[in-house]
């Protein structure tokens, strides 16, 4: 958001500063300090519920099942719920592109195109612009219910929580100062990682940060190639494991009616590519396509894998093809509207990630299952890293919780104005210790909502199954 100058002229920093000073007269920082449900709040079994409506119905007790295996699972798969919860609230109108589901899980380490090591956000299904508050909250939130679940104290939950806040305020305030180009190409490789974690951490830390990079640079799209195609007699293909994997072959009876809906997809998505990179993908031929089970919200919504060659079997391409329906954060931010989700989600992504895949791109097409449908495209696993909140001790979460924090301060300035978030969240801790509270608050109503669904499943009201 452009802060309006008094001159007419391009707003100075002062008058940004003063703008974000302002808003505390609206929304003071206190206010953010609890969650109480506002009145009429809908029951979070009729949310989910309805999202289930426009998903696969074979898969959605899957999404169930996976969201009742802990409170953090549920809430992993309950955005469409908090949404609701923070669109209630007063805001400070201080609008960058969101994230729109920022929880631990959804920061990981990534390969540049230049084959580094980033630590960034990884899930963009949800992004739409709105006020920064709400990533934070949303990403405090999840420190307090991964903290709960390993069964550390209150006061160490605090502390992550703290430290995540802070670390965000703390390199907003750093990107104020900040040459506009300079807050661009700000990244954070594995090995500035390294550095600034070295004075904070003990050997064991240190040694399991080791590790974590080592892992991330295995997982590679050859070894996912190992892992989901077998050889058969025309070659390498997708093993099936149903439900979670299931080849097209298996789900269409008319081959020909296969090959147009993929090609339909291939072709819409390659128009989405700049022209060196569409260049890149005709050196691939398709080969094989199935449909996979990902994540815990987005169970149910349509996914496919795509396998094409280059040169011979030995050289192959894995791209993924998810379906984008509407953010869950869309009813509360002001009537934006966009033509295609999965272009949405690849803007977005673009906007606040710095390094994203070569091959990202969008479609409109059949969606494979007769039915239009918008999908965004991406290469399926390219050295990503993935934390494991359940393994960490009280000093290793708030660690990583500083990392997320920091991350998201990040993508945040370059979407929107650093300097009026910086003002307004101010010098003091205040609003750590606001988010501190807004996180234990909101972890009660994770829990409650929790519980609900599972006596809906227990009703028999819902089904869900465990894979």
């Amino acid at each position: 958001m452009t802060v309006p100058s008094s001159s007419g002229a391009f707003p100075s920093p002062a008058e940004r500063a003063a703008h974000g000073r302002s808003v505390r007269k609206r929304v003071p920082r206190s206010s953010h300090g609890s969650f109480q449900a506002a009145p009429g709040r809908r029951d979070p079994v009729d949310v989910i519920e309805r999202q289930s409506a426009t998903r696969l119905p074979e898969l959605v007790p899957v999404r169930h099942g996976r969201m009742l295996e802990s409170p953090f699972r549920f809430y992993r798969g309950a955005a469409a719920v908090m949404a609701g919860d923070l669109g209630a609230l007063p805001d400070t109108g201080l609008r960058v592109q969101l994230c729109g589901d920022a929880h631990l899980l959804n920061f990981r380490l990534l390969a540049s195109p230049e084959r580094r090591l980033v630590f960034d956000i990884n899930d963009f299904d949800e992004t739409h612009a709105g006020p920064f508050e709400w990533d934070v909250k949303r990403l405090a939130a999840s420190v307090a219910i991964a903290g709960r679940a390993n069964g550390f104290p209150a006061g160490a939950q605090n502390r992550a929580v703290r430290a995540c806040v802070e670390a965000y305020r703390r390199r907003m305030r750093e990107f104020a100062g900040m040459r506009t180009l300079d807050i661009w190409y700000a990244q954070d490789d594995a090995d500035r990682l390294r550095e600034l974690m070295a004075s904070s951490m003990d050997r064991e830390a240190r040694r399991r940060t080791a590790e974590a990079t080592g892992k991330a640079r295995t997982r590679t799209h050859l070894q996912a190639f190992a892992k989901l195609t077998r050889p058969s007699a025309e070659g390498r293909r997708i093993a099936a494991d149903p439900p979670l994997i299931t080849p097209l072959r298996d789900l269409l009876d008319d081959p020909a009616a296969e090959e147009r809906a993929l090609r339909e997809v291939l072709g819409g998505y390659a128009g989405s590519l700049s022209s060196e990179r569409r260049h890149l993908l005709g050196r691939y031929h398709l080969v094989d396509v199935a449909r996979k089970v990902v994540g815990v919200g987005s169970v149910g919504t349509r996914c496919w894998i795509v396998l094409l060659l280059g040169r011979d079997d030995d050289d192959p391409l894995l791209l993924q093809a998810k379906e984008a329906q509407e953010s869950v954060l869309a009813p509360y931010t002001g009537g934006e509207r966009h033509d295609n989700q999965g272009r949405r989600v690849v803007a977005g992504q673009r906007l606040i990630q710095t390094t994203s895949d070569i091959l990202l791109g969008w479609t409109h097409a059949a969606g494979l299952d007769g039915r239009p449908r918008d999908f965004y495209v991406r290469q399926l696993r390219d050295w990503k890293g993935i934390a494991r909140p359940e393994t960490m001790d009280p000093e290793l979460m708030a660690l990583f919780a500083r990392l997320c924090g920091a991350s998201l301060a990040r993508a945040h300035a370059r979407s929107g104005d650093p300097v009026a978030i910086a003002a307004y969240l101010g010098r003091g801790d205040r609003f750590d210790r606001a988010l501190a509270g807004f996180a234990r608050d909101y972890a009660d109503r994770n829990e409650r909502d929790f519980e609900a669904l599972g006596a809906a499943v227990r009703s028999g009201r819902l089904r869900a199954e465990s894979r």
